[in-house]
């Protein structure tokens, strides 16, 4: 599988768009010159797949717009590079557990028709393993829901892989939900609640674990549609997020973006997007009912995944962990490649001038 590399696709995940949401999400946006050739075949492709995206909405109307979900649903948060990605892959080896897949990220509309013959295109096509550590990447194996938003719906987050100079205004109107109407906000509820029962749906699961770092910044929205959900927070090294972010956008962006940005910007973004979803979710997670948070570091977590996945199952009250374990045993018993880091001047003196309050209240140092 995958004859491409990510530095090679010849168009962004925007080809899974509908056609109002592609249009609304490059409107006012400048195309770099190097970068049109795969704006027009992204553009291309998006409209003529957009033509399917009604017979979807009918057969969700039909199929499961009615259904009540069975179980509160399961949120994995966390900054970026943060372990959410290992630690989602740990939990959703338990088989009750419904998911996002790769495929569903690019392909929202194309979910309850036409899925086997597109997913098999997919397969022949996307990159085998992710650039920036090595994870395998598959159609039908877990996958963040954000990328999904951004075929959805013209406000997510995301839109900044394909526009990075615009990040920290995507960051202010779709990370913090702020200057959102009412009507966009109920767009949100309404496309992500859709998202998540076709989720249900296409994995065979009775109950939603997501795994979106964005959301770490949207647990009273998210509370405000699911009531009872659960939370999983991972904490990780700022020293080793900062690093391993830095270099996660740097690789990831370029296969996707329109147009060009500097890394004095990205690395600024960076800087202060942590603090603001930081300070976000600090805030937020008041509103969390008792029982229904389980914060972590995640060096605790790789340390012991199976362990701490008992411990999460517990705290949450979660079922179905003994009939998980052996699943779990066997994927963490699979080696995968762990990026080492180490640390420049710099780096120890932008995070311990921008993120010390991290470091304070989780006890990091760089011995760890």
């Amino acid at each position: 599988m995958g004859i491409l590399s990510f530095d090679k696709l010849p168009a962004n995940t925007l080809v899974g768009a509908d056609w109002r949401t592609f249009k609304e999400t490059v409107r006012d946006r400048e195309i770099d010159p190097g970068y049109r050739t795969k704006y027009r075949v992204t553009k291309a492709v998006c409209r003529l797949l957009s033509a399917a995206a009604p017979i979807q909405e009918k057969r969700y109307e039909k199929m499961l717009a009615d259904k009540p979900l069975e179980n509160p649903p399961v949120f994995i948060l966390g900054h970026w590079r943060s372990g959410t990605t290992f630690t989602h892959n740990v939990l959703s080896c338990d088989r009750h557990f419904g998911y996002v897949t790769t495929y569903q990220t690019v392909f929202p509309h194309l979910m309850l028709w036409g899925q086997p013959f597109f997913k098999t295109v997919m397969n022949w096509l996307i990159p085998s393993k992710r650039p920036t550590d090595n994870v395998v990447l598959g159609p039908d194996l877990p996958q963040e829901e954000e990328f999904a938003m951004t075929n959805l719906l013209p406000y997510s987050y995301y839109d900044f892989w394909f526009f990075p100079r615009h990040q920290r205004e995507y960051a202010e109107k779709y990370l913090l939900f702020k200057g959102m109407t009412r009507e966009q906000m109920e767009e949100f509820r309404r496309k992500y609640v859709q998202l998540v029962k076709i989720a249900l749906w296409n994995t065979g699961g009775t109950q939603f674990l997501s795994k979106n770092p964005p959301h770490t910044a949207h647990v009273r929205e998210l509370l405000e549609i699911f009531p009872d959900a659960k939370f999983i927070y991972l904490i990780r090294n700022p020293y080793t997020v900062f690093e391993s972010t830095r270099k996660f956008y740097d690789k990831t962006i370029r296969s996707l973006m329109l147009q060009n940005f500097s890394e004095e910007e990205m690395e600024s973004a960076i800087l202060d997007i942590y603090t603001w979803m930081y300070d976000k979710y600090e805030a937020d997670k008041k509103l969390v009912p008792q029982g229904n948070l389980f914060e972590m570091k995640f060096e605790d977590f790789e340390a012991d995944p199976v362990g701490m996945a008992g411990k999460i199952y517990s705290s949450l009250g979660l079922q179905g962990f003994e009939e998980a374990r052996p699943a779990m045993e066997k994927y963490t018993g699979q080696s995968y490649n762990k990026n080492k880091y180490r640390y420049q001047d710099r780096t120890v003196r932008l995070v311990e001038e921008h993120w010390g309050y991290a470091l304070k209240q989780w006890d990091y140092g760089l011995a760890r």
